[in-house]
């Protein structure tokens, strides 16, 4: 089963499976999974890689996807990629002498997914590739609203935008300020029998209300029907990757919801 995902954002690592630089990991950012690897493995006047351009074939084994945005997405990549010059992974030692190069990228985004910023974000750890699955170490198990998950995964294709009139159709009312909200705005509760529809931006209010020094919400009671939520499960009933998940013990040009929260 493919899982195909709205407003795709991921980094994902590729691992060589040529002999003569088998073992190889690569860190990139996309939009399109599918795409990428495709031209990784064409070479680089394909839109393949510099550094991977003639050393396929590559996998992509593992992705981590649920970013806001390429912006923030692409700060991860780039903190993958060069742990020891972030100072947000200042704590991660360097690569010893007996792990390999996918085990020591491995250590690095599962600290990656327990510091600040990314560790309240609504991310999915996704292994493509469940031969290479890797465990997290005990003292490096990531948040609980962070699951990882198997299988493909697909960017779904953007929708033609919709005329005013149909925008019009999909309004309904907040359920916190009783404002029409639009399709685009919303979230909503996934239990059946609730239903409840509210903006975004008022209902990340509502959760924070217990946290007020935050920006990002991470869970929190459903206005309606008072049951526990995860923003992350929100956010991904939203986008269409919330039934494939088993839980563990918006473009640059545009602004992310959270820039508007005034706390």
């Amino acid at each position: 089963m493919v899982v195909e995902v709205e407003r795709f954002f991921g980094v994902y690592m590729l691992y060589c499976t040529n002999p003569k630089f088998k073992g190889r990991i690569y860190i990139g950012f996309t939009v399109n999974p599918e795409r990428r690897i495709g031209q990784h493995n064409a070479g680089r006047h394909r839109g393949g890689a510099k550094r991977t351009s003639g050393r396929g074939p590559w996998e992509m084994v593992l992705i981590i996807h649920g970013f806001p945005s390429d912006i923030a997405a692409l700060r991860f990549e780039w903190a993958w990629q060069h742990p020891h010059s972030s100072r947000r992974l200042s704590h991660i030692t360097r690569r010893s002498r007996k792990e390999s190069s996918l085990q020591f990228h491995w250590r690095v985004v599962s600290n990656m997914l327990r510091v600040a910023p990314w560790t309240r974000l609504p991310l999915t750890a996704r292994w493509l590739k469940q031969e290479y699955k890797m465990d997290f170490e005990p003292s490096l198990q990531p948040p609980l609203h962070i699951p990882i998950a198997f299988g493909s995964v697909r960017a779904k294709k953007n929708m033609p935008l919709q005329t005013a009139g149909e925008e019009d159709e999909e309004k309904s009312r907040c359920f916190l300020c009783k404002g029409l909200v639009k399709g685009s705005e919303k979230l909503s509760c996934f239990h059946v029998s609730c239903g409840m529809s509210s903006h975004v931006i008022c209902l990340a209010k509502h959760f924070l209300k217990s946290e007020p020094s935050h920006l990002l919400p991470v869970e929190g009671e459903c206005p309606a029907c008072h049951r526990s939520v995860l923003w992350g499960s929100l956010v991904r009933h939203k986008h269409g990757c919330f039934g494939d998940l088993e839980e563990i013990t918006p473009s640059a040009s545009q602004n992310h919801w959270a820039d508007e929260l005034q706390i």
